[in-house]
This record gives C-alpha cells, structure tokens and sequence, in this order.
C-alpha cells in the first residue's frame, strides 16, 4: 500500500464520539442502519472486534465519518480494519450533504497512511461510481465485483406498489392474503428463534444446490449468524432491527430481518420452501415490511446480495429493485486475502461445491 495523503489532505482525523454520528447520520441521505454506533456495538459485543471508528474533518470543511472495526488480536502494523466485515452489512464513510469522490479518496489515504497489515471495504452500492473514482489511480488495491438490488421508494408506497412493483408480483401479494397469511412484525427480539429455525432449514436447501456437505454448511452458518448475534443487534438496534415473520393456519412459513434507518435494508430471509411456494409469503412480507418502510420516511430498501444468482436477480426486480453492480476493495501489504481466496476456491473443487 501506497501513501498518498499529501493528494487528499485532511485538517484533522479524531475517534468518533456519539455527536458526531447522530449529525452525519441525519446529514448524509443514503446512510444505512449498518453505519451506525449501534451496528458497531452490536459487532463488537462478541470481542472479536474493536470499535476504531474515525470522524474526518475534509478540505472542503465537512465533515466524514468512517464506521470502522479492527480485530481485537492484531494491532499496530499489524492491524487488520473492516468497513465492515463478511456478514456485517455495508459500510464506507458517512459524509456530510453525501458521499463524494474526494472524500473517499481522502479517508482512505488516512487509513492506508496509518500502515496496517490489511484493510477491507465494502460500501454502499449505490456509491459504486464515486468508488471507483476514488480507488481508480490507487496502487495495491484489490477489487471484488459484487451486484445487490436496491429499491427507490421516493413518491411512497402507492407509487411504488402501481408503478415499479410487478403486475404479476401484486397478484401474488393478493393470493396471500386471500390465503389467510398473516404477517407478525416484532422489534424486540421475540421473533428471532422462529427466524432462527427457518435460517437452519434453509441452509441444508441451499447447501442441496450448491453440491456442499450440510454439515459444512451448518457449521459456517453457526459461525456467522448465531442466535446470540442476532439477539445482541435486536437490543442494541431497538425499534431498528425488525423481525417480521408470515404464518398460514398458524404454521411459520417464512421470515425477514429488516433494518430500519433513514433507510432500509433487508438482511435475512428464510422460508418453508413448499408452504412459501404455495401461499406466495415471501411476497406478502416484502410488502409488508416496504410499506413500512415508506411510512418511517426511508428513500431506498436495500434487498441485498444477489450475486449471480438469476433467480435472486428475479425476484427482486419483481418488486422493482434494481441492480447496482458495485466493487469491495482491499487493500493489504501482504497478499493474504488472495491467498485465502485460493485455499477456499481449491476446497470448494475438491468437494465439488459450486457457486449458486
């Protein structure tokens, strides 16, 4: 990694306090629940990071916030820093009036010029321009293509629901409801077992289509999502973290982890895949939850991930999300993630587990 400070120079670069985050939160109008102080207390409950969230003061006079951890094993030069983690939702700087170019470029180069052994970032999707203009000339840099869909909920929820929700996806959200599905939403943590259980079930389906041992599969599930992570978000987010859970004839069909902040940002999911196909739930929840979204006033519903998964790409675009191709950068002294990255894809062939 290569210093290059002196080209975006900051005035001054100091921890984050709790003022700070509140004023860029309400400032930047694409912040997401994942950069806030509590998403970073919930990763750091675990112990196996540590808050090292910075606040920027920027040529231009605003000011930049960097949700950030580092593990809690390494330090120094030795320091490994995330914005944010696998699993952990997206991060990148928060920045007053909204994310620009210049001040991506600029937080970077204080991260780089503190000299750590590696530095992930995975932003916003939406910002995958202002990214790659800002890492574009950067040397020692790693990009990781990536793509999630992202819905606009400007005009609220009667335009999106006339205008970019699906003919087809409407009617389905009808059958559900004239199905009987009721759809129980819960900011308190109550629901998280049921998700839970649906999340394990769906886990050996997924793991079925991607040709991977369910043991494999569970085993890396436990590691990223155990039911005490999902219980330390629901009491540090609050109101924030909601659970919404369909049933028909009393039966869990299937549940969705929302956060709701200035935006939304859809999690989790998980399903009966039989009883889910035959009372179309997963659409009835979606509803649900971007209606409510659209009432708290949030401009966008972030529906995640796709990959490159077609079918994932399908169903989201039915509800009028659309697909922002975007980069994860790392950058790093040693090449340790490629390194890593070679091992996992030499371990995926011998068990032949492919990519769905």
């Amino acid at each position: 990694m290569t210093d290059t400070r002196s080209t975006h120079p900051l005035t001054r670069t100091r921890p984050a306090s709790s003022r700070d985050w509140r004023e860029l939160v309400a400032s930047d109008p694409d912040a997401l629940p994942t950069q806030s102080p509590e998403w970073i207390e919930s990763l750091c409950a675990g112990g196996r990071y540590v808050d090292a969230s910075t606040c920027h003061e920027l040529p231009d006079g605003r000011r930049a916030l960097l949700p950030l951890v580092r593990s809690a094993r390494r330090s120094g030069r030795a320091a490994t820093l995330d914005s944010m983690p696998p699993s952990w939702g997206f991060g990148g700087p928060l920045v007053e009036g909204g994310v620009t170019a210049d001040a991506v470029a600029a937080v970077v180069d204080d991260l780089v010029a503190r000299h750590p052994l590696r530095i992930h970032l995975r932003p916003n999707p939406l910002h995958a321009d202002v990214w790659s203009a800002a890492m574009a000339a950067r040397p020692g840099v790693s990009a990781r293509p990536a793509c999630a869909h992202v819905l606009d909920l400007s005009g609220g929820f009667g335009t999106v629901w006339q205008q970019r929700f699906k003919a087809a996806t409407r009617s389905q959200v009808r059958k559900a409801e004239r199905m009987g599905v009721v759809v129980e939403t819960d900011t308190a943590g109550r629901l998280l077992p049921e998700l839970h259980a649906l999340l394990r079930t769906s886990v050996d389906r997924w793991a079925r289509h991607q040709h991977e041992p369910a043991r494999l599969a569970q085993a890396r599930f436990a590691r990223r999502d155990p039911p005490a992570k999902l219980q330390t978000v629901a009491a540090r987010l609050g109101a924030s973290c909601r659970v919404s859970l369909a049933r028909h004839d009393g039966r869990p069909v299937a549940a969705i982890l929302v956060l709701q902040g200035r935006n939304a940002h859809y999690t989790r999911g998980a399903m009966d895949e039989e009883l889910a196909a035959q009372t179309q739930a997963n659409r009835l929840l979606h509803k649900v939850a971007i209606e409510a979204a659209c009432e708290a006033g949030c401009r966008t519903y972030h529906m995640g991930e796709s990959g490159t998964s077609a079918g994932l790409s399908q169903f989201k675009s039915r509800f009028g999300a659309v697909a922002h191709p975007y980069d994860e950068y790392v950058l790093e002294r040693v090449p340790l993630s490629r390194l890593d990255q070679l091992a996992r894809t030499s371990v995926k062939r011998v068990l032949g587990v492919r990519d769905a």
